[in-house]
């Protein structure tokens, strides 16, 4: 898959050192840059994603990111990993889409027990406009303790649309599954953001769980932002069963 993205970036690189000068245009990519932007850009379920990494703490949290932490095999399917590195390090896995969607249904087919997850660790499948807007236009279906056995392992999230002052609503409970196979969902519109998960790859309502919509005159996020999914470290703090962590998502769906 790397290597399809790959050739579509040389092509480009080969059109940049032939393209004549133009004062008002900006400069092109460097083949440093290209090559920078090939290796950390992957295909996943139609669309193309940045692929995060960082050497330097970064957040959510300052964790370290890396780029190797994410793989698309063979059957299109996508792996994000938490690894220890032979330095003692835990890096962090972290896509972003090129595009941006704004109303429209977002589905997830994932495959591994997120029910199960150490208390550190925190994947999340989430709509996210930029860290310049912190606080606001998020739409977040998140699987944490947020570093607490005690608290709910399974949490939405709706953050209100730039530069309204409400505050995020939020749902959670104890998730608790009967498989490795589950599939969730969102819809946006522009007067709310309705959320449901699945039991299996499925949208059938009787596989339903955990349903629920923003409370009615609450400001939803307007505009279109790009998504993520990540899987992370809660305060940078190492998994407390000192083991490594290793999700799949199988597909990820946009219909307008």
């Amino acid at each position: 898959m790397k290597k399809t993205v790959l050739l579509s970036f040389f092509w480009l690189l080969f059109l940049s050192c032939n393209k004549q000068d133009v004062s008002d245009e900006p400069d092109a990519l460097s083949s440093e840059e290209l090559y920078m932007a090939v290796q950390n850009t992957i295909q996943f379920s139609g669309y193309y994603w940045n692929v995060k990494h960082a050497e330097q703490p970064t957040g959510p949290m300052n964790n370290y990111w890396d780029s190797d932490n994410v793989l698309v095999d063979e059957e299109g399917k996508l792996h994000l990993k938490i690894r220890r590195g032979t330095d003692g390090r835990w890096t962090c896995a972290e896509v972003s889409s090129v595009s941006s969607f704004g109303y429209g249904t977002y589905v997830w087919q994932v495959e591994g027990r997120v029910d199960q997850l150490d208390k550190n660790i925190v994947f999340g499948l989430f709509d996210y406009r930029d860290w310049q807007y912190d606080g606001y236009d998020e739409v977040d279906i998140e699987f944490a303790r947020w570093g607490n056995d005690q608290w709910h392992n399974f949490n939405y999230t709706v953050y209100p649309e730039y530069p309204s002052g409400q505050s995020r609503v939020s749902y959670t409970n104890e998730l608790s599954l009967n498989g490795s196979y589950t599939t969730y969902r969102f819809t946006r519109s522009n007067q709310y953001v309705a959320f449901s998960g699945f039991h299996g790859h499925t949208e059938a309502s009787r596989n339903a769980f955990f349903q629920w919509q923003t409370p009615s005159g609450f400001d939803v996020p307007q505009v279109a932002m790009p998504v993520h999914m990540n899987l992370w470290l809660f305060d940078a703090l190492a998994p407390s069963d000192t083991a490594e962590v290793e999700l799949v998502i199988k597909s990820f769906e946009f219909r307008p």
